[in-house]
């Protein structure tokens, strides 16, 4: 259990649960190939079954770490900052995104969008997951949708997903790790049949990074 002043904090964003923090090369989406600091935040109640790191679920098992020393540690590395989980938006983000762009930083999140979106970001990547489906707040701010193909009815989420996001968001279909043999000659056809589609890798798995 944490003390209250600890949980006061938490609450306001000026604590966060860190799972993790480290600098590598983007592996995803847009970004992809591009160097950044990647910050993980633990907690999410989503529970997608082929999540790779569960681990983050459990808030409790990460310690409250104050924003200050998140952004001293991100700014040593990179002008980019990737701020991950878990499931980010569980916690206020305003504090961590203003820390970090005070300093000059471009943030990025990578959210399921499953709360309200908090924080100032220059680039949103929703991922929506079926279990708990994206608010309208992300939905309307979103960069780019990246939808995880682990069957063939994700297509059909998929294409459900991409008439809810902004017309601006750049759409991707990624496969899931596990099924990538299987999955990836569908993705690369139905791309080819639906060009407004851009496929996505989990190239930092092929590179052996973080």
């Amino acid at each position: 259990m944490l003390s209250k002043e600890i949980q006061l904090e938490v609450n306001k964003g000026a604590m966060l649960p860190l799972m993790e923090e480290f600098y590598t090369i983007q592996g995803e989406g847009s970004h992809t190939g591009t160097a950044a600091y990647f910050i993980r935040i633990g907690g999410c109640d989503v529970g997608c079954h082929w999540c790779d790191v569960k681990e983050s679920w459990n808030a409790e098992l990460h310690p409250p770490t104050n924003v200050d020393l998140i952004v001293a540690n991100a700014i040593k590395y990179a002008d980019t900052v990737v701020v991950t989980g878990g499931e980010p938006l569980t916690w206020d983000m305003t504090l961590l995104t203003q820390k970090l762009k005070d300093n000059k930083v471009k943030v990025h999140i990578e959210t399921s969008g499953a709360y309200p979106l908090s924080g100032t970001w220059d680039w949103i990547c929703l991922s929506p997951k079926k279990y708990k489906l994206p608010t309208q707040t992300v939905y309307d701010n979103a960069d780019e949708l990246k939808v995880i193909i682990y069957n063939k009815h994700d297509f059909i989420f998929a294409e459900e997903q991409a008439e809810k996001v902004n017309k601006n968001a750049i759409l991707f279909l990624q496969p899931e790790w596990s099924k990538r043999e299987e999955m990836t000659p569908l993705i690369v056809d139905y791309v080819m049949n639906n060009p407004k589609w851009r496929v996505s890798l989990q190239t930092h798995k092929y590179l052996n990074i973080p």
